[in-house]
């Protein structure tokens, strides 16, 4: 349970109505306890990485609710990550291409394609990531002009080299990002590629702040507008 002693919209004093709800003395927004606390709760969850569905559990709420939660934060949490990138981008920076692919389908030939491609920027400390375009729109042509198998040699050639890169410099911001990402990533399950681009942006987030610095942002974008 969270106590409210500041509105979350315009931080002054709130007052609590026979109704049980709070009411701020200067913007005089209305707002449910209960709902706050469920968001805020929501929110530690959310940042602890554990998922819509055991958060669901927890909260004995439903599935389709939390998860829906879940999306409005991946959208803040991105919403945050370009703003600072806009920020960040006057420093000088350093970058290398990875690759992300389930390992369910690590062992079938073809499933190259369904790999997610990005690019990891390193502006002094703090890290920005932009996905590629998926090659998945290209297999159907890759495998009617038979050089799907050129292809995939030159994607393990390229894992290979990605795989000394992490073994060798361990101690890269940019390699410890990617091993970051891959720890968390598989606490989710079935991933879209519609909704991939949020889950990254959803870790560099994570990755760039504390979770007390994530939280108080996190609050700070969820109640620009009255909920």
């Amino acid at each position: 349970m969270y106590w409210l002693s500041e509105c979350l919209f315009c931080h002054n004093y709130v007052y609590r109505l026979k109704d049980g709800r709070l009411k701020c003395s200067a913007c005089h927004k209305k707002t449910s306890i209960i709902k706050i606390n469920k968001i805020l709760f929501l929110m530690e969850c959310y940042l602890s990485n554990i998922s819509a569905l055991e958060a669901s559990k927890r909260l004995q709420i439903s599935y389709i609710s939390a998860k829906k939660y879940y999306h409005t934060l991946r959208v803040i949490s991105a919403q945050i990550c370009e703003e600072q990138y806009l920020y960040e981008r006057a420093k000088m920076c350093e970058y290398d291409e990875y690759y992300y692919l389930e390992a369910s389908k690590q062992k079938e030939k073809k499933a190259v394609f369904d790999a997610h491609n990005f690019l990891t920027f390193d502006y002094e400390g703090h890290i920005y990531t932009i996905l590629m375009p998926s090659l998945q729109k290209y297999k159907q042509q890759f495998l009617q002009d038979n050089v799907e198998d050129a292809y995939i040699a030159e994607f393990h050639t390229f894992k290979r080299r990605h795989k000394i890169i992490k073994l060798s410099t361990y101690h890269n911001k940019i390699v410890d990002f990617w091993n970051y990402f891959e720890k968390h990533i598989t606490h989710y399950k079935g991933i879209t590629d519609e909704y991939f681009p949020y889950y990254l942006k959803e870790f560099e987030f994570k990755y760039n702040h504390s979770k007390e610095s994530a939280f108080t942002l996190l609050v700070q974008n969820y109640f620009k507008e009255e909920i």
